[in-house]
């Protein structure tokens, strides 16, 4: 009942954006097979979601491990335990760089409002800013139908106040495709000093699109990920509202 209730918030933003339920096949993109097609599956038009949840250290590793597996094979989605007040101090958020094939660049993401548009460019538009991991979580709608007009695209996150967070928790970013197909990247890595992850990239190769597992950590933000990754763009500092 209670995963039921969890997951209603979610269904009716889905339904909004008129995404159809299936059953999943479920995949973990890891260092030993960190590539995967997002659009051939037989995948060819609707809207890719991406979700973060995360949640606080609460055991040894294989506790941990067991705990994110659950979350990736629930069928609605991941299941976030808070532990008392040290989930407060973490405001990790999603965003997405994006390169359009017209050469237009640009981020999605909470800080600064640039949350995005579905259906105009970039194609790319963000819901939900959780502060405490979930239990829905943070985000991104992708417009598959608009697939050629991506060049690449990578999703990160980061930490809004500023100090390091993941030496103190567990991510899972997870891709919901329409026909069901899910594929998870966790972030399990005892990296005490980052600030910032870059997560996944997603490129276009002929016309289909693939993701691959980075899961690169920077002491840095978002200009430190633009410099690694080649985007070329321009940095100021900004406010989150809220």
């Amino acid at each position: 009942m209670w995963a039921y209730l969890r997951g209603g918030a979610l269904r009716r933003e889905e339904a909004r954006h008129g995404f159809e339920w299936a059953t999943p096949h479920h995949k973990r993109l890891s260092k030993a097979h960190p590539t995967d097609w997002l659009t051939n599956h037989g995948t060819t038009g609707g809207t890719l979601r991406v979700n973060l949840t995360w949640s606080m250290h609460t055991g040894p590793v294989g506790d941990r491990r067991a705990g994110l597996l659950r979350t990736l094979f629930s069928p609605l989605g991941s299941s976030v335990q808070m532990h008392g007040p040290a989930v407060v101090s973490v405001d990790l958020d999603l965003a997405c760089l994006y390169e359009l094939t017209d050469g237009t660049k640009g981020v999605v993401q909470p800080l600064g409002d640039f949350h995005g548009d579905l259906y105009r460019p970039p194609y790319i538009s963000l819901s939900g800013d959780s502060r405490f991991g979930g239990p829905t979580g943070e985000t991104l709608f992708i417009n598959l139908d608009k697939r050629d007009e991506f060049r690449r695209m990578l999703v990160f996150v980061y930490n809004v106040d500023r100090t390091p967070v993941f030496g103190r928790i567990d991510s899972v970013l997870t891709f919901y495709l329409p026909d069901g197909h899910q594929f998870a990247v966790e972030l399990n890595e005892r990296m005490p000093q980052a600030r910032s992850c870059a997560v996944a990239l997603i490129e276009n190769r002929h016309g289909h699109l693939t993701v691959r597992r980075e899961a690169t950590y920077v002491y840095g933000y978002q200009s430190d990920l633009d410099r690694l990754y080649g985007w070329g763009m321009r940095w100021a500092r900004g406010h989150k509202r809220g």
